[in-house]
């Protein structure tokens, strides 16, 4: 869960995006840049629908036995587990990666969440010696996410080479709809309990009761306890020494939201990027970001309020 860092001195990530509009313009766009990277030595892995992988398998001939393949239904179901496995695959390698997410059925919070997924990449792999095609089909793809490619991309590849992005924005200054809006209030009955160091062991059990009653599914509720833990023990350690957890349940998911007094945002991209092996820090929200379906953070008015959303019955964001 805690990727090391892969570190390069001759070379660092490449973050393309590839816009394309019919089966020919992938394969003319994707083909030559696979052919380049196994002849230069490059481990391929290719992420995308099964269509589109038996194509690139028949268009790649012989070639084809280089290239790891991988259903994007399954590889792009939850965006921090995604990076992670990225961050994995390509630790100390050189790498060609082609992915396409998937977009279609996908709610405004779930595509919000992976438009940020695409740009941290830049921060989380900017050190790494890969470079990453990200494929955009403009027939399927919401117009609203089509205009993010070339503000998380650097580079865009089309049918005349590949350019830098003029509109790219770093990933700690992209700001997306709703990223500065107040979190919403709770829905429905809530339970609080105020903790410090000596409440943490009640809290964790607190957190477990209350999932059990309301009907989370077993196999969930250990996850939900260590995030929510992590949490609270960033809290007792790094903050105030003290916070407050609130639950509520709204429609299939349970909701805790830890407040902690003075709590401030000092890490513009907290718990995307993987700890360093040796750092004492930074591993309550990589762990919660990896667990929950979705962490959402504001401070405000000498408030940090951390807010973890799990699924009853399974992940609100396909984990």
């Amino acid at each position: 869960m805690h990727p090391e860092r892969a570190r390069s001195t001759t070379e660092s990530l490449k973050h393309i995006t590839v816009p394309y509009g019919s089966d020919e313009a992938f394969l003319r766009l994707i083909v030559p840049r696979v052919r380049a990277a196994l002849a230069d030595g490059r481990r391929v892995l290719a992420i995308t629908d099964r269509a589109k992988l038996d194509l690139l398998t028949d268009a790649l001939g012989s070639d084809a036995a280089g290239v790891d393949r991988r259903e994007a239904a399954s590889w792009y179901a939850h965006p921090p587990r995604a990076l992670a496995a990225g961050h994995e695959y390509v630790r100390g390698r050189r790498t060609l990666v082609i992915g396409e997410p998937v977009w279609a059925g996908r709610s405004e919070r779930e595509v919000r969440e992976w438009i940020r997924y695409e740009s941290v990449v830049n921060a989380a792999f900017g050190d790494v010696p890969a470079t990453m095609l990200c494929l955009y089909d403009v027939r399927v793809v919401p117009p609203a996410v089509l205009e993010y490619g070339p503000l998380t991309h650097p580079f865009e590849l089309g049918e005349g080479g590949e350019n830098p992005s003029e509109g790219f924005v770093p990933p700690h200054e992209l700001v997306l709809n709703g990223d500065r809006a107040p979190l919403p209030g709770p829905s429905g009955t809530t339970r609080s309990a105020d903790f410090t160091a000596r409440e943490l062991k009640r809290l964790r059990q607190t957190v477990g009761d209350y999932a059990r009653a309301a009907g989370m599914d077993r196999n969930l509720i250990a996850s939900l306890v260590l995030s929510v833990s992590e949490i609270a023990a960033n809290s007792v350690e790094h903050g105030a020494g003290h916070g407050t957890i609130t639950m509520w349940v709204n429609g299939r998911e349970l909701v805790c939201e830890i407040t902690e007094p003075g709590g401030a945002l000092d890490d513009p991209l907290p718990g995307y990027i993987p700890p360093e092996p040796e750092s004492p820090r930074g591993y309550g929200l990589w762990i919660s970001r990896q667990l929950c379906d979705l962490v959402e953070l504001r401070a405000g008015n000498g408030m940090l309020r951390v807010r973890l959303h799990m699924g009853l019955g399974g992940g609100a964001l396909g984990g």
